[in-house]
């Protein structure tokens, strides 16, 4: 690790503690590594590798609500606000008797997490069922919530301040706090879950075509399931998908040999 990682690993590690996220953990019986990834503004964000930890532990299989669901009963209103859980994950505290299972190494020692970290392969499950819980009755009434994302939606103008205060009071009751920098309130209009929502329609987030119309052709079956997974999401919104996939049929059977034909192109795929 270069010196200058080093020292922004360290510096984040300190926010951590000062934050109340993690503690020091003398006798760990796991540990994990961390992954310094760099963000777009050059900063480092403090990863851990819980593989092996995931590995270990039972699948949480507690349902995520069904996206397209949730953005056909929002598009039956006309007033929003959209809003996103603070700090995601961290606020769902841990069991203490589990803590120390998410135990990692630092260059200043090493440490747990006292709250619920990122890379648990449980922990969007963990914080649908607490988001459930939480808004219970008001669930495909006042609000949508898909993990730490939340739309408050009124069918008219009149009635969403009152809608707004009823959702506060709930996050009040709980603790739990929005971000305060991504939040947009009474619009007409707005970003869920990649689709753009509005009374009676719904469009597709102009970002979410502009990434798929600027991918580059797949060179191997890995990255063809990844286009395949991408166009699958805007399903609805293309006519005949399954037969404009047909060719792919051929390139996924075992032992085939990949290779892209431009006439995909042509087909318009």
């Amino acid at each position: 690790m270069r010196l200058e990682i080093e020292q922004q690993v360290i510096a984040e590690t300190k926010k951590l503690i000062e934050a109340g996220f993690i503690r020091e953990e003398k006798y760990p019986t796991w540990l994990a590594n961390i992954v310094p990834v760099q963000k777009k503004s050059g900063q480092i964000r403090v990863c851990i590798d819980f593989r092996d930890l995931n590995k270990a532990y039972p699948k949480d299989d507690f349902p995520l609500p069904i996206p397209e669901l949730m953005v056909d009963i929002a598009s039956s209103h006309s007033i929003f606000s959209f809003m996103d859980g603070s700090s995601g994950y961290n606020q769902i505290k841990m069991d203490p008797e589990d803590e120390k299972f998410t135990a990692f190494r630092t260059p200043i020692g090493v440490f747990c997490y006292k709250v619920m970290p990122f890379g648990l392969k449980n922990a969007g499950a963990t914080y649908q069922r607490a988001m459930t819980v939480i808004f219970d009755e008001m669930i495909h009434e006042q609000v949508e919530c898909y993990v730490d994302d939340l739309v408050v939606k009124s069918k008219v103008r009149e009635d969403h301040l009152r809608d707004l205060r009823i959702i506060f009071e709930r996050l009040r009751k709980f603790d739990l706090k929005m971000n305060p920098l991504k939040y947009v309130f009474e619009v007409s209009a707005g970003k869920f879950l990649g689709f753009i929502v509005r009374y009676c329609g719904i469009e597709i987030d102009p970002s979410m075509i502009k990434a798929i119309v600027d991918l580059k052709p797949p060179k191997s079956l890995t990255q063809l399931r990844s286009f395949q997974g991408k166009i699958t999401f805007l399903r609805r919104f293309i006519s005949n998908l399954s037969g404009r996939c047909h060719p792919f049929s051929a390139l996924v059977k075992k032992d085939a040999r990949f290779y892209w034909d431009e006439s995909y192109h042509d087909r318009g795929l």
